[in-house]
């Protein structure tokens, strides 16, 4: 098959390393190689990725630039703050990742793709541009949490491991990720968009040389709110279909996930449709949860079930999600936020 993947994040570059032995592949992104970045705090964990770093023929361990050992979780207000116990949470130099993933693609580079890409000689294009699915029908209802991120570097560092802030309502959060060399990715994602100020506060108040600034917004809409996943000869990838955590709007390892089952169902896609809605169903959950808090409609009774399932999905995948979860944590966060 001739295929078009357009948009080289982790979803397309790992998804045209997949197929680029048994088909003719071609990646597309709008921004040239030098200019390429994501707003990413660049944390994953390694259990979660070794297998997809393998299957490109990559050592993910080459690409850790900080080994996690606890995340505090500060409730403010004067409230203890929470330590969680990680489970190889780390982060990674994301950036080296995708280009090593895309090495050896044929890639057109610092080209917007338009509609005009349905006519050229592809057998199926590949939406993995995240946000602007340019190419499939825009999203009813969509929910994207708007996101900033800095890499700065301090003199002296107020915390040596993960920190993050959840911001008022469970809207969003704040969050410190270590990388090397004294350097750090500090950012803010939220609904209501407080998260410049706690940014701003936290910039003045440890003189951070800011190196460089990044932002747009993340997608929590999950992937059963995020149809169609394909129409015509084309078909979505990863956050472009929803494929992104909304508790945490992580999708590093979601849309590599999903990656996997496009690979392994080219020439089925509604048997792709079907794996995606099972693999990220418990996604709904989590998104209705999310959606209480931030509308303000929350109530802890009614939202119980929605808890439990969140609680024991992630506490059954704790080495996915790098960390150990607990379920007294998890209620003093919602409680508290």
């Amino acid at each position: 098959m001739n295929i078009a993947v357009v948009g080289m994040g982790v979803a397309g570059s790992y998804l045209a390393s997949r197929l680029r032995d048994a088909h003719n592949v071609v990646g597309f992104d709008r921004l040239s190689e030098d200019k390429f970045d994501a707003v990413c705090a660049w944390g994953t964990s390694r259990h979660g990725i070794n297998r997809f770093a393998k299957d490109c023929g990559l050592n993910f361990e080459d690409f850790v630039l900080f080994d996690g050992r606890e995340m505090l979780v500060d409730m403010g207000n004067k409230k203890d703050p929470i330590g969680i116990k990680l489970k190889g949470l780390c982060t990674f130099d994301k950036r080296a990742f995708i280009m090593a993933m895309a090495k050896g693609t044929e890639m057109v580079l610092g080209k917007q793709v338009s509609q005009t890409l349905l006519n050229e000689d592809f057998d199926m294009i590949v939406d993995a541009t995240g946000l602007p699915r340019p190419l499939l029908p825009r999203i009813k209802q969509d929910i994207m949490i708007p996101c900033v991120q800095y890499k700065v570097k301090m003199s002296e560092h107020p915390y040596d491991d993960f920190y993050i802030k959840p911001l008022s309502g469970l809207s969003g959060y704040f969050w410190y990720f270590p990388l090397e060399n004294g350097y750090a990715h500090i950012g803010g994602g939220d609904y209501h968009r407080t998260h410049n100020e706690e940014l701003n506060r936290f910039i003045k108040d440890n003189k951070c040389e800011v190196l460089k600034k990044v932002g747009r917004p993340v997608r929590i809409t999950p992937p059963s709110q995020c149809e169609p996943f394909f129409e015509g000869k084309v078909v979505g990838v990863g956050e472009s279909i929803g494929s992104v955590y909304p508790l945490l709007g992580e999708g590093i390892i979601p849309s590599l996930q999903c990656a996997d089952l496009l690979a392994d169902n080219l020439g089925d896609l509604a048997n792709y449709r079907a794996e995606v809605l099972s693999k990220f169903r418990i996604y709904q959950d989590v998104f209705n949860f999310i959606k209480a808090k931030i509308q303000g409609r929350f109530s802890l009774f009614s939202q119980l079930p929605g808890l439990m399932s969140m609680f024991w999905h992630m506490k059954t995948n704790d080495k996915r999600y790098g960390m150990d979860i607990k379920l007294m944590d998890m209620l003093k966060v919602v409680r508290n936020s």
